[in-house]
């Protein structure tokens, strides 16, 4: 059943048993209730787009790095080390990215201590902001 439905049967059932000459107020209220509902619902499908928008971005923005990435060629040899440093890098300056630079919320998305992400950002010299 939908809100106007259930507006509707409420009428009809205030009608019936008299009350609603008694209780005008009542009556507004549960119309004003309708509308501020499907303003909440349009608010909420924004809300949702936005946020789905956000995540097709984020997305895309990560193919696009992912098809820049060379392959690694371990017969020929790769620093393990250098490639650790180039993952983390990419995964810190997402997280910034996504925070707007807020480093205490980066942390919390990549599941690390603010310190040890400030180390890190100071160790592999990452603009932040």
């Amino acid at each position: 059943m939908n809100v106007d439905q259930a507006l509707m049967e409420t009428d009809n059932n205030l009608r019936h048993s008299g009350i609603a000459n008694q209780m005008p107020e009542r009556r507004l209220k549960l119309a004003e209730r309708a509308d501020r509902d499907r303003i909440q619902r349009v608010v909420d499908l924004a809300d949702a787009l936005l946020a789905e928008a956000e995540t097709l971005a984020r997305d895309k923005a990560f193919t696009e790095e992912a098809t820049r990435l060379k392959p690694l060629d371990i017969l020929g040899g790769i620093s393990f080390y250098d490639e650790v440093q180039r993952f983390e890098t990419h995964l810190i300056k997402m997280a910034l990215s996504e925070t707007g630079g807020n480093q205490a919320k980066a942390a919390r998305l990549l599941g690390i201590k603010a310190t040890t992400l400030n180390s890190k950002i100071k160790l592999f010299n990452i603009e932040v902001g």
